[in-house]
């Protein structure tokens, strides 16, 4: 039998807000061809993902600058332009996270997000406001789907891992949540999150 949940952990990117970074370079890129290319090969989510391990955003424009001189306008405008790649919030989410405070659960997130990133972006989100701690990995600098987040996340939150819902749209956090401990839900959209949330009495 299942441990009994007493706390609901989010992760952000892609379970609360939207992310893509297409919306901000097909701005600056016309060709769709080049366009694809740039993502794949200068700014890529995986390039992007060392803010999100603790890298200062500076220094890898710099260093990617140096690789790639002839975009340098578009990396630059990575760091000064973040909050376009996020358009809006995912629908549905934020009303299951106003309906789960109402009920008095408590809220929680572990996010992979750079520090500098979330200093642009956790101003323009109220609905952090109810959220009672967040690991940012960028912060902490260790990213899921370490184990390191995991624990502290334990340990920040004051819950074991087998009290706590865990929510994320990555297969990769889920698997290795599960195997730390934690239940888990594998987003794929508002819709199901309800029900699964419904379904352990949650809401």
């Amino acid at each position: 039998m299942s441990d009994v949940i007493k706390a609901v952990v989010f992760d952000v990117g892609r379970v609360i807000v939207q992310w893509d970074m297409r919306l901000l370079f097909e701005k600056l890129i016309e060709d769709p061809q080049e366009l694809d290319w740039f993502l794949g090969n200068v700014v890529t989510e995986e390039w992007h993902m060392q803010h999100d391990a603790g890298r200062p955003i500076a220094d890898m424009i710099a260093e990617r600058i140096e690789l790639y001189p002839a975009y340098s306008a578009q990396i630059e405008a990575y760091g000064a332009r973040f909050l376009e790649t996020i358009p809006d919030r995912v629908p549905g989410t934020v009303e299951l996270i106003e309906r789960l405070d109402a009920r008095g659960w408590p809220l929680f997130a572990i996010t992979n997000f750079g520090t500098d990133f979330w200093a642009q972006y956790r101003p323009t989100e109220p609905v952090f406001e109810r959220f009672g701690d967040i690991v940012v990995s960028g912060h902490e600098k260790t990213i899921k789907p370490g184990r390191e987040i995991f624990d502290l996340a334990q340990q920040r939150f004051g819950l074991p891992a087998g009290n706590m819902f865990f929510i994320d749209d990555n297969a990769a956090n889920i698997a290795a949540a599960r195997e730390f401990g934690w239940q888990v839900h594998l987003f794929a959209g508002a819709a199901q999150l309800e029900s699964d949330l419904a379904a352990r009495g949650l809401l």
